[in-house]
């Protein structure tokens, strides 16, 4: 199963790259595939690729779904992503 996740843009670097942020987690990825985006944009992240922006309302609901997720596996966000 593949899974993508909000992640929010903390820092544009040169060409298509960026570095986005995730629970405490950063980590580098490519804008290639995202036209228009900000630092502290919420973009949908797959292995490292940005798909598309994500509104921070809409994201921040379903980051919620996924630490009620976590909780009830005994776990926090950050062991499960």
């Amino acid at each position: 199963m593949c899974l993508a996740i909000p992640a929010r843009v903390v820092e544009i670097r040169e060409g298509d790259h960026a570095i986005v942020e995730l629970g405490g987690v950063r980590k580098d990825a490519s804008l290639a595939l995202v036209d228009g985006v900000s630092v502290g944009d919420y973009v949908i992240l797959h292995v490292g690729y940005a798909l598309q922006k994500l509104d921070a309302k809409e994201a921040e609901i379903t980051l919620e779904l996924f630490r009620e997720i976590a909780r009830q596996q005994g776990d926090d966000l950050e062991k499960v992503l």
